[in-house]
């Protein structure tokens, strides 16, 4: 019987082999165009825009249904039922709010107010089944004022075509006032068919400068100004055109960076001679091309237009940022010039390193080098690489160097057409800073809790953009960077528990606790411990040696993707597409799934990648299980749906999944074509039987970049069970640090850093095979043997070595609180802003100005009210007490704080209140100490009653949500 499998195996690797002679690329049955909804993600969170632009486009023209609110980032939610105007710039999936310039209405009077405020307005009712949208074009029937729209675009320019009702007004609102804060603006007239003007504007870009040039088909009869001026802050202007000449008005729109005539050069060489529908075909035959990077077959038209609308979405962003002269404004909102690449904005880089960027190495190959050479722009005008930059501005947005990461595996692929040594040096650049938790990074190994917000998540990816780089060092053959950053790497060892086996804070070099998985709080990005605890793509031998073997790894897995699905803590939401614990709506997790591979159980990673595929995304509004990110959620379809994901960019491999596809072609820029194929492949048969990579068998899990690039063919066999490919050991991917390994930092394991009394300290290691030294005070170092006691306050130091590797030195300060003092606390903190525990109001620890560095005790929507017991009747002559205010983060003075003192614990006179001031809208953090003061008298009982604010103020952007107020306070003194 085993005999004839054999045989029968043989023959059919035979057929299989000479099939793949045979084997054709994808064919399109239909223009791939037609293919592409540009509605998916415009509902719940996907913060997508249906109007026209064109690929890596500067011009977004798009419908504004939306001014504000987190569902309205992109100006659009497909929920609303009426329509603003037609602004120019718009931001694709993104979860900040910015650009909306330029806003045009066509409308039948004139009227400035545009109707958010329930008066009377320009907005106008619009039904979906009256709009159409499809790449590089829009339209739409303005039903409120019996108005057609029609827009399409070319790259730094666009066309609106009205079509007005007969007999009615032609009224057309120009709005510069719309969305963001508005710092300047201006109109000019060049002529009664052409104007220009420029915006400088401020929200998440907080500098933004953009100029326009406007072209009328028809000459306005009437041009009239909101309260008569053409300049300032509050710039409205409404043009008027003569009904009798026609019921149809075209404008050509161009936008520029530099200046007035950067526009109107962009309008002329882009737009001039040409008709509406000269330029939307011209939109939509690029956009055909751009579609054809890739083709696939399927019978199964949603996942068509599931793959067609990610390519088309994977190809908004980043957008263009440079006239047709060669002209951009840089990071130090200069004018520069090139004509050597094309300068970029919108670089959302925490998202898209992951998938976009590894992408775009396949099929951006020509782009990538255009994106490297803008990176090295940016670090030449404003001194750093972007993190997430937009429109000549550092936003400040997100966490880690990714920039780093893109440029090392771009540079790995064989990309680099640009200044390799200048791009290392830019890199080693931004991992040397010493802002944003490095400082403490780069000297103990990690960042601790009480130094820096999102601590977990930033030590874990600065160690991957390390790893990045002592990749790259390690090929250019700089010994010295590829041993510091090979070192830097494995910093997430730090960070890692071995109890409970979570990426957990360190915090004064405890484990922050009490410890929740489930908890969304500070010291991660987005997430909770489940989301970010399987993050270390650089080393996953390494990180599976600490969990305790392959098996460990994959039972982790399995608890991760069946976990419950609710999370404590924070509101997050971002955290959406739950299975499990497992959050693809956000990006921590997109590489997850992958993960089953590395423990030689690929059928798991095949069933998971087959869930998230079909049931995450879908052909509708609400399709995308979270914000769409500028073309990450996006990537991770297009590369999983193929059958292979990049779970570490810099590592040149891909690993396997499972297609959804019979057929797919990549075609290449070097002309060749990579054609994979699934042969049997059903909604059942999701499994893999078996791979051939050009005809030979392929018995890993994995794949080569450079296997893609070279063009050939990837089979499947599928079938409708788990198989025995990939489980052997030797056929799984792997990442392996084995270079200059460090030894972890020990940590405090048991022992109150503030105490009473005394307290026992139990130090340990995660490698239980380094010798752990420590010193209390000034005293000599000594070997860690067993428990000790500390019962006075001091400074413990602790260092582990191994091997003659010695770890960084931890400093902890040890502090004691008075014994007889006692506190209690009426009300209930959140325990993700415990700021260490009961006492913390009382340990002696102040409250910096960060609240994400967990010193302040954090109490949401709930009055503060606390007692402390000084043990016995003692002399008081002041109390104080310190609040935070950081209203941007919700937190709010208290209205009101009143002091009560008492002898007995029940009878409480007051001593005092006081009461805050009006509260104002502001960014700026303070911190208020509130004192009382009294001569001196006995007492030994202190309240303290601080009244919440409660319901945010109307100005808030938490008021919509019905946000309530957080109240942080810290260190109640008495002396």
């Amino acid at each position: 019987m085993n005999r004839f499998f054999t045989s029968l195996s043989i023959v059919l690797l035979i057929v299989s082999c000479q099939k793949n002679n045979d084997i054709s690329p994808a064919k399109k049955d239909k223009n791939l165009i037609s293919y592409v909804n540009p509605f998916i993600g415009t509902g719940g969170h996907g913060h997508t825009y249906p109007g026209a632009t064109m690929p890596f486009g500067m011009m977004q023209l798009s419908p504004d249904t939306r001014l504000d609110g987190w569902d309205g980032c992109s100006g659009y939610h497909y929920s609303d039922s009426y329509i603003y105007g037609f602004s120019h710039t718009h931001l694709s999936g993104t979860g900040v709010s910015d650009y909306g310039d330029i806003l045009l209405m066509p409308t039948n009077e004139v009227v400035f107010n545009n109707g958010a405020d329930g008066e009377k307005g320009y907005k106008a009712h619009f039904s979906h089944a009256n709009e159409v949208a499809e790449p590089g074009f829009y339209k739409v029937h303005l039903d409120s004022t019996e108005i057609d729209v029609e827009l399409t675009v070319s790259k730094r320019s666009g066309i609106h075509k009205y079509q007005f009702s007969e007999g009615s007004k032609q009224i057309v609102i120009l709005d510069l006032e719309h969305r963001d804060e508005v710092l300047d603006s201006k109109v000019n007239m060049y002529s009664n068919t052409e104007i220009g003007g420029q915006r400088h504007s401020k929200a998440w870009a907080t500098d933004q400068y953009l100029f326009f040039n406007m072209e009328f088909s028809r000459p306005f009869k009437n041009m009239s100004f909101l309260d008569e001026v053409n300049e300032g802050k509050k710039v409205k202007v409404a043009f008027e055109f003569d009904s009798s000449e026609s019921n149809l008005l075209e404008i050509k729109v161009s936008i520029s960076p530099v200046d007035e005539e950067g526009a109107r050069k962009n309008r002329r060489e882009e737009l001039d001679g040409k008709s509406f529908e000269d330029i939307k075909t011209e939109a939509q035959n690029i956009w055909e091309q751009q579609l054809e990077k890739i083709v696939v077959e399927s019978d199964n038209d949603d996942y068509k237009t599931n793959f067609y609308t990610s390519m088309y979405h994977v190809s908004i962003a980043p957008n263009l940022y440079q006239d047709v002269d060669g002209r951009y404004r840089g990071m130090d909102l200069e004018i520069h010039e090139t004509k050597d690449f094309d300068y970029y904005t919108v670089f959302s880089l925490w998202d898209t390193y992951r998938a976009a960027h590894p992408l775009y190495t396949i099929i951006e190959q020509d782009r990538t080098n255009d994106f490297i050479n803008t990176f090295l722009a940016k670090y030449d005008e404003g001194g750093i690489m972007p993190i997430w930059d937009l429109a000549g501005c550092y936003t400040g947005c997100m966490i880690g160097y990714h920039a780093v990461p893109v440029i090392a595996d771009a540079y790995l692929k064989g990309l680099r057409d640009y200044d390799i040594e200048k791009a290392f040096e830019a890199m080693k650049h931004s991992a040397n800073q010493d802002k944003l938790g490095l400082e403490s990074y780069k000297s103990l190994g990690y960042i601790p809790v009480e130094f820096e917000s999102e601590s977990v998540s930033k030590t874990l990816e600065y160690a991957y953009d390390d790893w990045t780089i002592a990749q790259m060092a390690k090929d250019l053959g700089k010994d010295d960077d590829y041993k510091i950053f090979s070192e830097r790497a494995q910093y997430y060892k730090n960070i890692f528990d071995p109890e409970s086996q979570f990426m957990r804070g360190r915090f004064r070099n405890t484990w922050f606790a009490p410890f929740d998985p489930y908890e969304v709080n500070f010291n991660y990005t987005e997430a909770n411990s489940w989301q970010y605890s399987f993050y270390v793509p650089q080393d996953i031998s390494g990180f599976m040696n600490l969990l305790g073997g392959k098996d460990k790894l994959e039972e982790n897995l399995d608890e991760l993707f069946t976990a419950k699905v609710e999370t404590s803590g924070r509101n997050q939401a971002d955290i959406t597409g739950l299975i499990g614990q497992y959050a693809h709506g956000n990006e921590p997790s997109h590489h997850m799934a992958y993960l089953y591979n590395f423990v030689n159980k690929p059928h798991k990673t095949q069933e998971r990648v087959h869930q998230i595929l079909t049931e995450l995304y879908q052909n509708a509004p609400d399709g995308i299980s979270g914000n769409e990110d500028c073309g990450q959620m996006s990537a991770w379809y297009i590369l999983s749906s193929m059958g292979f994901y990049s779970v570490t960019p810099a590592s040149n491999q891909y690993i396997i999944g499972t297609p959804l596809f019979p057929k797919a072609t990549i075609n290449l820029e070097n002309d060749k074509q990579f054609t994979i194929v699934a042969h049997g492949i059903s909604d059942s048969n999701k499994y893999i039987e078996s791979v051939t990579l050009n005809g030979k068998p392929l018995n890993r899990t994995f794949i080569y970049h450079n296997e893609v690039i070279d063009g050939g063919t990837l089979e499947f066999q599928m079938t409708n069970q788990p198989s025995k490919w990939g489980t052997k050991e030797g056929q799984e991917p792997k990442t392996e640090i084995t270079d200059h390994l460090i030894i972890p930092a020990p940590f405090i394991a048991k022992g109150d850093v503030a105490f009473k009394g005394d307290t026992e300290v139990v130090l340990e290691n995660v490698d239980e095979n380094a010798a752990i030294f420590y010193k209390l005070g000034e005293e000599d170092y000594k070997k860690y043997e067993a428990p000790f006691t500390i019962s006075e306050p001091i400074t413990l130091s602790v260092f582990s070595e191994k091997e003659d590797v010695k770890s960084a030195t931890i400093e902890t300060q040890f502090y004691k609180i008075d014994p007889n003092i006692s506190i209690t606390l009426e009300t209930e903190y959140a325990n993700q802003y415990n700021a260490g525990g009961n006492d913390a109001l009382i340990d002696g620890i102040i409250g910096a100005r960060d609240f994400r560095t967990g010193t302040w005790q954090g109490y949401f929507d709930e009055d503060l009210i606390a007692t402390v017991d000084l043990g016995s009747e003692k002399p008081i002559n002041t109390i104080s007490v310190n609040f935070l205010k950081d209203q941007k983060s919700w937190i709010f003075f208290p209205t009101v704080v009143e002091c009560l003192v008492s002898n007995d614990g029940k009878n409480f006179k007051s001593i005092g209140d006081y009461k805050f001031d009006e509260i104002l809208p502001t960014d700026e953090v303070d911190i208020k100490t509130v004192e009382f003061k009294q001569a001196n008298t006995n007492y030994r009982y202190v309240k303290i009653i601080a009244k919440k604010l409660g319901v945010l103020p109307e100005w808030h952007l938490g008021y919509e949500h019905d946000g309530r107020s957080w109240l942080f306070v810290d260190e109640i003194t008495i002396r």
